[in-house]
């Protein structure tokens, strides 16, 4: 199985209690984030991820999360790496049509329905527990 790593950005405003949430074409709601290229480590990608989608710089905080899963008809091993980022410039804005329908901030219960794989919610990503989740044979 090929090993691929793939970092996501959980970026929450405390006020309004929502996260930013990315509509994938073809693939549903994430949080804004991708794969890690060759030569790249994962603060470097995730940073370029989140601005490729959004159009935001952002500060990478502190891990949240690792969760991993196996598809076995793609060959694929992936692992997900969940990270706490703060905006630091810009406004949101879709770069690229083709990759991303929409973003939104999404509140708590929303995001957790979209993201049933983090065992304690997004609340229990926020407390700063590393949380690490095998999502099973797909």
């Amino acid at each position: 199985m090929k090993r691929e790593d793939v970092v996501y950005g959980l970026i929450f405003d405390e006020h309004k209690q929502k996260v930013i949430m990315v509509k994938n074409v073809g693939a549903g709601w994430t949080l804004p984030g991708g794969a890690v290229e060759k030569g790249e480590t994962l603060e470097e990608a995730l940073i370029r991820e989140v601005r490729e989608e959004t159009n935001l710089t952002v500060e990478v905080e502190e891990l949240l999360a690792v969760n991993e899963v196996f598809f076995i008809e793609k060959d694929v091993h992936p692992l997900f790496f969940t990270f706490k980022v703060k905006i630091v410039d810009s406004e949101i804005s879709i770069l690229d049509h083709e990759e991303i329908e929409d973003i939104q901030w999404v509140d708590l219960n929303e995001a957790d329905a979209l993201m049933p794989y983090f065992t304690e919610g997004v609340e229990g990503l926020l407390q700063g527990k590393l949380d690490y989740t095998f999502q099973g044979k797909r």
